[in-house]
């Protein structure tokens, strides 16, 4: 699963995201999904989550 879909996130879920500082470089920050930010049902780019870390970005992986 890419992250595209929001069905498929939900909170308490693992997952890796991309933060905006680290668009470029493509860097991966994993942790623990605490609120979905995103409303429609996909994003081209990843649905946006905020982490329970409080860091905020777009889904690129779903973990287990």
């Amino acid at each position: 699963m890419d992250g595209t879909r929001r069905a498929d996130i939900r909170p308490g879920l693992r997952v890796s995201i991309v933060l905006k500082k680290d668009q470029r470089s493509g860097k991966l920050t994993e942790g623990i999904v605490k609120d979905i930010l995103t409303n429609s049902p996909t994003h081209p780019r990843g649905i946006k989550v905020r982490l329970e870390s409080g860091e905020v970005g777009r889904v690129k992986e779903i973990g287990d």
